[in-house]
């Protein structure tokens, strides 16, 4: 099968390969991928910056195909069905935070950036039947990271006016589109002009350009304070964030791609009673609840651009330039 590697010696620091065709273990079950979709873990990876790096695994956490083969302990009534993947593995019994033995599919373990991808079988779930395979694909990992930032750690509310920074990333755009749904006043962020006009015409009620200085004193004057921010940069911009956040708000944080802040201004933290509250992937009920609200209001992941396997560098430099809108998914 063709399948793309980590290979760190090379200047793309991957490769398109022919590999064995995989084999399931007994409680396992074999995918024909039709879709796989990008998350910035896999840049991560070309990078050097994720744990446990291995050059030859595979990449790609999320995706969604058909079942082809099932282990011998699997029910084999599942050969053949329309599935996507939970990436996440081995969480843990506490579902306030994962486990030490958690890790996430295509790193170290073989993902999705393939042919073919061997999974658990209580990874798979069905595939909504209202969404493509490029759509079904696009969703779960981000999907997930976002459900959970908002619902279960964020504990949004309906009316309540909530902030997602970096919109057009898969966890932003899916936090955006969920916060819709559950009633909530969304605002977004974004330093392209593009990206915040299409917000706007989703759903949003205004767009702040976080690349201007005072942008949250502005935003602040106009549209009062925000309950909940939800975010993936942290750096510099925390103190805006704390900023434009009510007394008593909540901070939520999936990411770090801007770095660590620079300071944390200690006294507004405590005097206006925010909550700082981080939070990674979810728990597998998370998952669950997660699709059925993507089931029940028919909501559609957006998807920036097609790319097939072995156009997989431009597909990730894409995403490292962060010029995208949606999801960028590969086809097999």
């Amino acid at each position: 099968m063709k399948a793309i590697v980590l290979q760190r010696s090379l200047d793309s620091k991957i490769q398109l390969l022919d590999l064995p065709k995989p084999v399931c273990d007994p409680t396992e079950v074999l995918i024909r991928i039709k879709a796989a979709a990008l998350n910035h873990r896999d840049e991560w990876c070309r990078k050097g910056l994720y744990p446990n790096l291995q050059d030859g695994v595979v990449l790609g956490s999320d995706g969604a195909g058909i079942v082809e083969e099932v282990g011998a302990e699997v029910n084999p009534k599942l050969i053949g069905q329309e599935v996507m993947l939970n990436p996440a593995l081995h969480w843990g019994n506490n579902d306030k935070v994962q486990g030490k033995n958690f890790e996430i599919i295509g790193m170290p373990r073989n993902g999705t950036f393939a042919e073919y991808v061997v999974v658990p079988a209580d990874r798979i779930h069905p595939k909504p039947s209202h969404l493509s395979w490029e759509e079904a694909a696009a969703l779960p990992l981000a999907g997930l990271t976002a459900y959970r930032a908002l619902v279960i750690q964020g504990k949004v509310q309906v009316g309540e006016q909530v902030l997602v920074t970096g919109i057009g990333g898969g966890v932003a755009q899916f936090a955006a589109q969920f916060a819709l749904a559950l009633g909530a006043k969304l605002f977004v962020s974004s330093s392209s002009l593009e990206k915040r006009e299409a917000a706007l015409a989703f759903g949003a009620t205004d767009a702040f350009d976080y690349s201007l200085d005072q942008w949250s004193t502005a935003a602040l004057e106009s549209f009062g304070g925000m309950d909940l921010i939800v975010d993936g940069a942290a750096g510099e911009t925390l103190s805006q964030l704390m900023n434009i956040a009510n007394p008593g708000a909540r901070l939520v944080f999936y990411g770090a791609t801007r770095g660590n802040p620079p300071q944390l201004e200690a006294r507004k933290l405590f005097w206006n009673q925010l909550q700082l509250i981080g939070t990674t992937m979810g728990t597998d009920q998370d998952f669950a609840d997660m699709l059925a609200l993507v089931d029940r209001l028919q909501l559609k992941p957006r998807i920036d651009a097609q790319f097939s396997l072995a156009e997989a560098e431009k597909a990730l430099d894409r995403m490292k330039l962060g010029v995208q809108f949606g999801k960028i998914v590969l086809i097999p």
